[in-house]
């Protein structure tokens, strides 16, 4: 099995978002392209789509942490 880090996508002109909803745990099966977060910046938000099918080994991010493009927020095992 292989890990695979979902990190902040291209988020537009904000330099950082702040996470407002976990969408999956530790131990949950997710598929491709499911939501596993929201993200809010000043104007919007938006959720954060796995980029892999797998199982949520690990959170990197918890209710409220500000995070920015590339930052790694949870670790699959694909």
């Amino acid at each position: 099995m292989a890990l695979v880090e979902v990190k902040v996508p291209d988020i537009g002109d904000f330099k950082e978002v702040e996470v407002i909803e976990l969408l999956v745990k530790a131990g949950d099966t997710v598929a491709i392209d499911q939501s596993l977060l929201t993200v809010e910046s000043d104007k919007a938000s938006m959720e954060i789509p796995s980029s892999a099918a797998g199982t949520v080994k690990e959170l990197r991010v918890k209710l409220g942490d500000k995070v920015k493009q590339g930052s790694v927020l949870i670790v699959l095992e694909a």
